[in-house]
């Protein structure tokens, strides 16, 4: 049997029985498959090598193009030393100029300057003198303010200084009680001069002189709220409120009194009436002294 590698086609010269056995047929059709790899393998090596001629074509561009571009690169660096060159020249002939102009300017203003100082120093010499003329004046003046001062610090200091501001209680509701009773509101916020008393609710005037008072009481249940200003036994101010709504509800009022030292103020809860307070304190009664008398 004569194989032929350079055309597609292959004969046998061997001359074979028309009654071959199965065993002449398998080894044919094994010559086929070997023929048909061969082949397979011919085309892989054709590819290859035009590949490869491909990427040498390639290489050799990428090679002509990096040496164009090197030559760019130089020329821009020889034109970037020369632009280098021309700027040193061109600053040192700016320096040169800004220097002769600063100068002569510097002596001009020096020249100026002198001028002008010799009127300041005229009118430095007159403004010393006026002062010196005012000085006595002055002084005395200053005593004064001085002296008026002192006596301003010493007043305040002898003064008393007396104020207060507390809240109602943490428990929640207060009354209805079956007659008028004095409120005492227990949460000393600020109680300056020691005035109000904490356990009885009732604030004592240290000093005569005239007071300012405010108080702020608040409820949630509908009904009547109300409450009243004593100053001693006699009541003062009476502050009304009716909530007819259930929700929140206040009333607020303030009065300024003429006290003398003793003299008692305290909030009064009428009978029937409630009020309302926890730590947030809704209810406040606060004072304080303006001034002596």
């Amino acid at each position: 049997m004569i194989w032929c590698f350079e055309s597609p086609c292959w004969s046998e010269v061997s001359v074979l029985n028309h009654d071959s056995t199965s065993e002449g047929t398998d080894f044919s059709t094994e010559l086929h498959n070997l023929w048909d790899e061969l082949r397979g393998l011919r085309e892989l090596v054709l590819n290859l090598q035009a590949e490869k001629v491909g990427q040498r074509e390639a290489l050799q561009s990428m090679e002509s193009r990096l040496k164009d571009r090197e030559i760019v690169a130089e020329q821009q660096r020889q034109n970037l030393e020369e632009l280098q060159v021309s700027a040193s020249q061109q600053i040192d002939q700016i320096r040169v100029v800004l220097l002769t102009e600063l100068s002569y300017g510097l002596k001009g203003r020096l020249e100026e300057l002198e001028g002008q100082n010799k009127g300041q120093v005229c009118c430095f010499s007159l403004c010393v003198l006026s002062l010196a003329a005012e000085l006595p004046f002055l002084q005395t003046r200053l005593r004064a303010t001085e002296s008026t001062v002192e006596q301003l610090r010493r007043k305040n200091t002898g003064e008393p200084k007396v104020g207060f501001s507390a809240g109602l209680t943490n428990a929640g509701l207060v009354g209805p009680f079956d007659e008028e009773t004095t409120l005492i509101f227990t949460k000393t916020i600020t109680n300056l001069g020691q005035g109000y008393n904490q356990s009885s609710g009732v604030f004592t005037a240290p000093v005569r002189g005239f007071y300012y008072f405010s108080f702020t009481a608040a409820d949630f249940l509908k009904g009547y709220m109300g409450l009243y200003l004593f100053r001693n036994d006699q009541p003062i101010v009476f502050s009304l409120g009716l909530n007819d709504h259930g929700g929140y509800t206040s009333t607020s009022n303030s009065v300024a009194l003429q006290l003398d030292k003793g003299d008692r103020v305290r909030l009064s809860l009428p009978a029937s009436y409630r009020l309302y307070d926890d730590s947030r304190n809704f209810s406040v009664f606060s004072g304080f002294l303006l001034f002596p008398l």
